[in-house]
């Protein structure tokens, strides 16, 4: 697709009294900038599907292909109920998908929905074709993020490791940090539908951000000998409740509480569309990453973008 620019040019000379002042155009056609090439691996899954009908909504990206093990050879469009076919069928072969792609040396990401032991290869795949990396995979280890900071930096290619796509998760971290410094007491409440793990890994990332603050909280009940009391995570006193009902929205509360007065921040998920504009941002982002930002190839966390 090209793009037409056009000038105006308003040029008067010495005429004679009563000579028209004519203004003169002149236009040229500028190639526009191609989109992003992005790449679903989990594409089958709730997620990927409403990450391939988010970014072929989305301007300035495209989906470009589609890699999972289930509903292989079938269309990626009909898959995710699109009213037509993309004509992008899911492969069960990352590599022969990022072939494919970097012969056209445009633009590309891939987007990792798939599992942590698998997280590190597709990164390495990626970066070997010149495609950098947006990876949402709960429950990676310290040492697959310090293995994949490692190559990163060697291969000198970016890479978003995102532990949520939530803008609005995030946002409750950013203010549960903010009011941990005006008060004792915190406990985190969190409901799910479903879950097998507990707790999940917003509370978590949450009560990892409130810890090593210089901050102790409820000192006057540290006692972890009653079950019902919840769990403390860390060593600082944070109280994780987890309630689990089929049902139940995916939220998240955070109870601070000060002499007379106790301050709540709140987070409900009711739909994994809450995701798709995180993830928009994390593919524009990381397809501009440059070092001088952050001084390392590998960013964690979202949140460094917003």
């Amino acid at each position: 697709m090209a793009t037409l620019s056009c000038q105006f040019h308003l040029a008067i000379h010495r005429l004679p009294c009563k000579a028209r002042v004519r203004p003169c155009f002149s236009c040229s056609v500028q190639p526009s900038q191609s989109n992003i090439k992005v790449v679903i691996n989990g594409a089958a899954k709730e997620i990927g599907r409403a990450a391939v009908i988010a970014v072929t909504k989305a301007r300035g990206m495209e989906v470009a292909g589609a890699v999972d093990s289930y509903c292989v050879g079938e269309d990626i469009g009909k898959v995710c109920d699109m009213e037509e076919p993309l004509e992008i069928p899911i492969m069960n072969d990352l590599t022969m998908v990022l072939g494919s792609i970097s012969q056209s040396k445009e633009t590309g990401v891939v987007v990792d929905f798939t599992q942590p032991s698998a997280v590190y290869d597709n990164v390495k795949q990626a970066t070997a074709f010149g495609l950098r990396s947006v990876v949402y995979v709960p429950r990676i280890t310290v040492d697959t993020i310090s293995a994949l900071s490692a190559f990163c930096e060697k291969a000198s290619m970016g890479c978003l490791v995102a532990p949520t796509l939530s803008i609005g998760s995030i946002l409750l971290q950013q203010a549960a940090i903010s009011a941990s410094f005006h008060y004792n007491n915190v406990e985190i409440v969190e409901s799910r539908a479903h879950a097998t793990d507990l707790p999940s890994p917003d509370a978590i990332q949450i009560a990892n951000n409130l810890s090593n603050l210089g901050q102790i909280y409820n000192r006057e009940d540290l006692s972890t000998d009653v079950l019902a009391r919840g769990q403390v995570l860390g060593e600082d006193g944070v109280r994780v409740h987890s309630m689990v009902l089929p049902g139940l929205p995916s939220s998240t509360t955070v109870y601070f509480s000060g002499p007379g007065e106790v301050y709540t921040i709140k987070h409900d998920i009711t739909d994994v569309q809450c995701l798709m504009p995180g993830l928009l941002l994390a593919i524009r982002k990381v397809a501009r990453l440059k070092r001088i930002q952050f001084q390392q190839h590998l960013v964690y966390g979202l949140e460094k973008f917003l």
